[in-house]
């Protein structure tokens, strides 16, 4: 349905009113016709909780000022704008425009309710995974096997990661997430608890920006993968620092490219091949399945390490 057209005297009452005017008033509940009627007290007499009105609406709808304001009653949302008529000397009346806008309002209620459902759904998930964490953490305690126990710690350490990206995005309100702040925290943290009688440095540079969650979540675990690797096989019980480096550029095609590079000041690379574990399975599987991207291990100039990550950003 078209704007509704109400015309004010100076005293703000209806001179004229058009169809759609009259029938987006009926909506909120008057029956009877506006021609003659002051506009504010049709208006006031509408209100169920008049402590809930916009203070703009009485000066909108007695034509004073060229604001907006929006009533509701009865479900249905109207919104008013002034436009004051003046000559040289003097305010003369006003033309009042009126949209039913019930529509648009109900589906912003649903997209807020929609947004704090997810951010509750992200809030227990964090809940549960921290739960299974712990789980893990008590088992590895009881554990006689130095195998086992660190297949548990390494269990709980990837759980762990998955809750932070979940805890970040139920106190987010879009699907995306800062992946700086995360990975800054994760970062640390990974080469902390993969480090505890080493004496590890961290440095981390370039920024990876904005990513969308299901990006995030398999890459978040990709770095904790790729740190606690440099930690425990490339710096091998020695003291060391971890390089993490992102660059975003695009291709000379117009494609969006996020290059991570986790890098070690360790033994390098062995000269002969060697079989992947669990954690370089997971990584390789995660950046090409999940992510569509390629890694590379190589020799880092100055010793050690590097393994370059380039994806792209497009599908995601």
């Amino acid at each position: 349905m078209g704007d509704g057209l109400i015309r004010l005297d100076a005293e703000g009452i209806v001179q004229y009113a058009s169809p759609n005017g009259v029938s987006a008033f009926r909506r909120l509940g008057d029956g009877e016709s506006l021609e003659g009627r002051s506009l504010a007290e049709v208006t006031a007499g509408l209100l169920r909780d008049r402590r809930m009105v916009d203070e703009t609406l009485p000066l909108v709808v007695t034509g004073r000022m060229p604001w907006r304001s929006e009533i509701e009653s009865r479900g249905v949302s109207l919104s008013l704008r002034a436009i004051p008529l003046r000559d040289e000397q003097q305010r003369f009346g006003a033309l009042v425009l009126c949209r039913d806008v019930s529509e648009l309002r109900r589906r912003e209620m649903e997209l807020v309710t929609k947004d704090a459902t997810i951010r509750e759904i992200h809030h227990r998930v964090k809940n549960n995974l921290q739960t299974v964490a712990a789980l893990l953490r008590m088992q590895s305690r009881r554990m006689v096997s130095d195998e086992a126990k660190q297949g548990l710690e390494q269990a709980m350490r990837r759980v762990a990661t998955i809750a932070l990206v979940h805890e970040t995005l139920s106190q987010g309100l879009t699907q995306s997430v800062d992946f700086d702040e995360l990975i800054a925290r994760q970062f640390r943290l990974s080469a902390e608890v993969a480090s505890p009688s080493q004496q590890v440095k961290t440095a981390k540079s370039g920024l990876f920006g904005e990513l969308p969650s299901d990006f995030a979540t398999p890459l978040a675990l990709v770095i904790n993968e790729l740190v606690t690797n440099a930690v425990e096989h490339g710096l091998a019980g020695r003291a060391g620092t971890v390089w993490l480096l992102a660059d975003r550029s695009e291709s000379d095609e117009g494609e969006e490219l996020l290059t991570v590079t986790v890098a070690d000041d360790g033994v390098g690379l062995p000269e002969t091949p060697h079989v992947e574990g669990l954690g370089l399975q997971i990584v390789r599987t995660l950046v090409t399945s999940e992510l569509g991207g390629s890694i590379q291990w190589k020799p880092r100039e100055g010793g050690g390490t590097a393994v370059q990550i380039v994806l792209s950003l497009i599908k995601h």
